[in-house]
């Protein structure tokens, strides 16, 4: 079996560790080619992003390693690219228009040739309660305490913006693979939201999953929230049959933000693939995206 993993996080951003650390890691683990994708920056304060100024580093010390580990491991350069769409009612969020970079233009990989490929992501949906950017991928509580100030916890309105953002990444700025595609479920685990066999939210999924299937893009299996949380795959197993029927490519990512984290939960992430019908995984080898088997 061949194992690789482009979803990955050092201490460039919320990860722990160096980008070599990572590559030790990846090689201990067994690894045929790993990618570097630390979050890209964003034109507004956060937490976990890398700083603008960071980034010809991160660039620089990535490409060294390539040349170092050359024969030992393939190593790719990307970065996880958030989309942020500004709307109408978003016009005093100080945030870029379609993928955020540090020159706040669009980061598809047309506009970014450094890289050899993104991670398209969707982690914030408009603004919260204070204006700010509203992050659905952090604490469960700031979440909560939004959705119900801003949206009378209305769920099904937050949900079909974030669906709605990913589409239209997808048919704007799309990225070579997007990343955790359904990852607001997971604050369901603190509060019962919604039933994911609801036909509103299974019709959001489907409509998702149509633009992407027409894009081609890649949608990763990622398992992060299986070994960090204890909870499903995203996306979830459901969604990974509707994506092999709709001949939607897949690779299998753990999203690792330390170096032991990179092959973590990738059995059940393989077993759900091949439980779904996939024979095969599609990966970035010898410089080129092709498909292999399971």
């Amino acid at each position: 079996m061949i194992l690789t993993n482009y979803h990955s996080h050092s201490h460039y951003c919320d990860g722990k560790g160096s980008p070599e650390q990572q590559v030790q890691g990846a090689l201990a683990q067994g690894l045929r080619a790993f990618g570097f994708s630390s979050h890209c920056p964003v034109s507004f304060e956060n937490q976990w992003s890398m700083k603008a100024g960071r980034l010809d580093e991160y660039l620089a010390e990535t490409r060294a390693l390539q040349a170092k580990y050359e024969g030992q491991i393939e190593l790719y350069v990307g970065l996880e690219v958030d989309f942020i769409p500004v709307t109408a009612d978003d016009k005093s969020a100080s945030v870029s228009v379609g993928m955020a970079n540090p020159d706040e233009q669009p980061l598809g990989p047309e506009n970014f040739p450094m890289l050899d490929y993104c991670v398209g992501s969707v982690h914030y949906v408009g603004l919260n309660q204070f204006g700010q950017p509203w992050e659905i991928d952090g604490s469960s509580v700031e979440f909560l305490e939004c959705l119900d100030t801003l949206y009378g916890g209305d769920i099904q309105t937050v949900i079909q913006k974030y669906y709605g953002i990913i589409r239209q990444m997808v048919e704007t700025d799309p990225p070579q693979i997007v990343g955790h595609l359904d990852k607001i479920k997971m604050h369901n685990a603190a509060r019962h939201l919604f039933d994911e066999a609801e036909l509103w939210y299974v019709e959001e999924v489907e409509q998702t999953l149509r633009a992407i299937a027409k894009a081609g893009i890649i949608t990763e299996i990622n398992t992060r929230g299986n070994y960090k949380r204890d909870l499903d795959l995203y996306p979830s197993p459901w969604i990974i049959r509707r994506m092999k029927e709709l001949s939607i490519p897949i690779c299998i990512n753990s999203d690792s933000h330390r170096p032991e984290e990179i092959t973590a939960s990738f059995p059940l992430a393989y077993q759900a693939a091949k439980a779904a019908g996939y024979t095969e995984v599609r990966v970035l080898l010898g410089g080129r995206w092709q498909d292999i088997a399971l």
